[in-house]
């Protein structure tokens, strides 16, 4: 089985060719960080605009890279939400019309179900397994059960995380995307505790029962010691140093609200190998990883997360995902529709 991926959700064009036994026969993911620069962020028409340029460039290449034509393929697979809508549809209608023209059954892939599976195609995951989904636009617990079955356990209240990590690193003069600036910058932090104690930032929510996150917050305090910074560009030390304690408040609050997590996950599983995945484009932090590693093993768990280069958006989770409901039996009709906003609690039957 062979399916052909399109990710067109955001700011990546994107496509891939996937076998069934795991091998990613081609990869392809064009980014378009230079044409939001300017703006410090991504703009939905300009975004949409690019993907309409390059996809059938990119589908060529894939192919290509492959070595297969379209008669050789299973399936074709396509994100049909969540995202910005006008880029979701670019590639979703693409997707659609090599289906039709070729005769092929079409698979209509949720963005975030696309990352949640993607440690089944790096690590051959068993379900269930507890995962935590951060990026861009989301930060949410789940447990996957099964292909299409998730159990939502807690969301963020406001910003997501990786949203969170951009807007304080622009509040602190870092270019765009912020979040891997943020990071980099917090490496020349000299003594960490001092830093901590320089800037010190709220944790939101530790504590609580529930397992929900809130990062308005954090950012708000962010800017309040920025503020009183003096005025101009910011010193390379203060940035570093506020960029260590603000990634030391995240990994803190992660830690005590996934530990509750897990304490929940085994009472009500009682799984015999349990896994933590940490999946989405924030899952490339490194400081990140290392602190849930540092969790899941003191409490008998697993951490996977899949290769940096397969946490931001890809199409090779696409195409994986379209596997995973292809070999189900789980085919779209081609006047499915894009959907702007679709949680994956709503998975389950579609």
């Amino acid at each position: 089985m062979i399916v052909l991926g399109i990710e067109t959700s955001c700011d990546e064009t994107a496509a891939a060719v996937i076998r069934d036994d795991r091998t990613i026969m081609s990869n392809l993911v064009l980014s378009q960080l230079e044409e939001h620069r300017a703006f410090g962020g991504v703009v939905p028409e300009v975004a949409a605009r690019a993907h309409l340029d390059h996809l059938d460039t990119l589908i060529k290449g894939a192919m290509d890279d492959a070595g297969i034509g379209f008669a050789d393929l299973s399936g074709v697979a396509a994100t049909c939400g969540p995202g910005l809508i006008g880029g979701v549809m670019v590639g979703m209608m693409a997707a659609k019309a090599i289906a039709a023209a070729c005769h092929l059954p079409f698979i209509a892939i949720n963005h975030l179900e696309a990352h949640a599976l993607t440690p089944r195609l790096t690590d051959d995951l068993e379900f269930p397994y507890l995962l935590l989904l951060v990026s861009g636009g989301h930060t949410q617990i789940l447990v996957a059960e099964a292909v299409g079955v998730y159990r939502h356990w807690g969301g963020t209240m406001d910003d997501a995380l990786g949203e969170c990590f951009d807007k304080s690193a622009k509040l602190m003069g870092l270019p765009y995307p912020g979040g891997p600036h943020l990071e980099q910058a917090a490496h020349g932090c000299l003594n960490p505790a001092a830093a901590c104690a320089r800037f010190p930032l709220p944790r939101p929510l530790k504590g609580r029962p529930e397992l929900d996150f809130s990062f308005s917050g954090l950012k708000t305090a962010v800017r309040a010691h920025v503020d009183k910074l003096p005025p101009g560009d910011l010193r390379r030390e203060d940035v570093a140093d506020l960029s260590y304690s603000f990634q030391d408040a995240i990994c803190d609050v992660l830690q005590d609200r996934l530990g509750r997590a897990l304490i929940k996950f085994k009472a009500t599983y009682q799984p015999t190998q349990p896994s933590l995945v940490l999946a989405g484009g924030v899952a490339a932090n490194l400081r990140i990883r290392a602190a849930l590693t540092t969790l899941a093993q003191d409490n008998g768990f697993r951490l996977v997360a899949p290769p940096v280069k397969l946490c931001s958006d890809n199409a090779a989770m696409i195409a994986w995902a379209g596997i995973e409901h292809l070999r189900l039996g789980h085919t779209h009709a081609l006047n499915v529709a894009a959907r702007p906003r679709w949680p994956l609690v709503e998975m389950e039957g579609f």
